[in-house]
């Protein structure tokens, strides 16, 4: 990001400087936006609640905080417990924060006055919480526009703001939700840097991990390297979701890393570790998954395997620009997987006939990828007007828009062995007959194999955020070299396609 003008957020060191002046926009596009739609009256108001810091069950225990994400989008706020309004015909931005006690400075810190939120987040007013009502009531407003609408990923309602003396004002908590979610969808440069920014630190943590991994180790031992990276690199307290750190069977389990299963088995010779982890800065996420031996060297079938996974990435990211349907990317990950594995001898017999009987969901159960951006799973899947494909591997698309200039999503096709969704697809006659399951019994206890790079849509196709070995021959070179102590130059470089 160029040198920054005004106040910002920055951690010091390396880390880098975010300027207020990236809300500052995002609060512009939004009043843009409401501007334009007949519906939105003259003098409204958009009303949002920030996060509240919560304990840890009833304890006084607090739980490290994290911004709700659309108050982070509109203000940039990183303390809880606040609010803040945009007065749509103007732009103009008031943010409420509360009024602490005078024991608050024993504990916690010193007690800042409303100038220094104003100077600090570059806000036009800045208030007491406990003065909500009596601000905006001065400003007569003809509605308050707050905001309320179901998550497509988690089914979760978002909070809507609420703050005592809300019932004397028109609300209208029904216009703001998509309007705001289409504001997300699209980046702006400067939201661009700092997520170009996350995957740089988050590409260099997966290389730490990558050459520190050797048998004997425990899976939790990698996660812990990668946020100790993350944080003493990057500046990243949180990370964007579990970290998943499978090896050998683990890493089919496609959300492996939960309480249930921690992270916790002991890495063996012979295995395929595919770690999934990601580093958060300032709200704003990656998502990368890097497969590799842990050994260091790839065996036929894992090789194989692997380069099947990465056929169908290359082939998605060669097909990505503006105007392409989604849907139509993971069809193609799905057709790659269904070429390849056939060549392997998994598979016989017709590719087409495969893919009508929807096989590929056998080895790729989920979705080809989703938006990113604040949250890992990013707002905006599924307006009005996207519905879902109800069919198998289609149905767990996280999104099945069309692609527009400024989006921000994953790519990341896999193939899987999982013993449950082979013992289905041997059961069902339409698709064992391209099964040959003599070859697939080699496959089983293999895991799988998932390649995740994150990508912005540009005009003419797209760019490369992700930063990490990627080929057979890259990866086996990138782990000798760190074992045999020699300095290798990054194997893969961030690219425009």
């Amino acid at each position: 990001m160029a040198e920054v003008a005004g106040p910002s957020f920055w951690l010091g060191n390396e880390t880098l400087k975010v300027p207020q002046a990236l809300f500052a926009l995002n609060r512009k596009r939004l009043c843009d936006r409401l501007r334009k739609n007949k519906a939105v009256q003259k003098n409204a108001i958009v009303v949002l609640q920030g996060g509240e810091q919560t304990q840890r069950y009833c304890t006084d225990t607090g739980i490290v905080f994290r911004q709700e994400s659309f108050f982070h989008w509109t203000f940039g706020v990183t303390e809880a417990d606040c609010f803040g309004a945009v007065v749509v015909d103007t732009g103009k931005s008031i943010l409420f924060v509360p009024e602490l006690p005078e024991s608050y400075a024993i504990w916690m810190g010193k007690i800042h006055p409303p100038e220094y939120f104003k100077k600090k987040y570059a806000v036009d007013e800045v208030h007491y919480t406990n003065k909500i009502a009596t601000v905006l009531t001065s400003k007569k407003p003809s509605v308050l526009y707050t905001l309320r609408g179901v998550n497509s990923d988690s089914g979760s309602v978002c909070k809507e703001a609420s703050f005592d003396g809300i019932s004397q004002f028109h609300v209208n908590n029904t216009l703001l939700y998509p309007e705001i979610v289409e504001c997300r969808v699209i980046k702006t440069d400067m939201e661009l840097e700092v997520m170009r920014y996350c995957n740089k630190i988050s590409s260099d943590a997966h290389k730490e991990v990558m050459k520190a991994v050797k048998i004997g180790i425990r899976e939790y031992e990698m996660e812990s390297l990668f946020l100790h990276y993350c944080y003493t690199h990057g500046g990243m307290r949180h990370s964007s979701y579990t970290c998943i750190c499978g090896s050998g069977e683990n890493s089919s389990v496609l959300h492996y890393g939960h309480a249930g299963a921690p992270n916790d088995k002991t890495v063996e010779d012979g295995d395929l570790c595919l770690f999934d982890m990601g580093g958060e800065y300032y709200c704003f996420g990656s998502d990368i998954t890097c497969t590799f031996p842990a050994n260091g060297k790839f065996t036929a079938d894992q090789k194989s395997i692997y380069n099947a996974v990465l056929k169908s990435s290359r082939a998605v990211m060669k097909a990505i620009k503006p105007g392409v349907a989604w849907p139509d990317m993971h069809r193609l990950a799905d057709r790659v997987h269904l070429e390849e594995l056939t060549k392997i001898g998994i598979l016989k017999g017709n590719v087409e006939d495969m893919v009508k009987v929807h096989l590929g969901a056998r080895f790729m159960p989920h979705g080809l990828g989703h938006l990113l951006g604040l949250d890992v799973h990013d707002v905006g899947g599924y307006p009005e007007g996207v519905a879902r494909i109800d069919l198998p591997g289609l149905k767990n698309l996280r999104t099945a828009r069309v692609l527009q200039e400024g989006m921000v999503l994953t790519v990341e096709p896999g193939i899987y062995f999982i013993d449950h969704v082979l013992d289905e697809a041997l059961a069902d006659p339409t698709q064992s007959c391209f099964i040959n399951n003599e070859v697939l019994q080699r496959f089983r206890n293999f895991g799988g194999v998932r390649i995740e790079d994150n990508i912005v849509v540009t005009a003419k196709g797209m760019e490369l955020l992700t930063c990490v070995p990627r080929t057979v021959e890259e990866i086996e070179a990138f782990m000798a070299g760190a074992k045999d102590g020699t300095k290798l130059t990054d194997h893969v470089n961030g690219q425009k396609a």
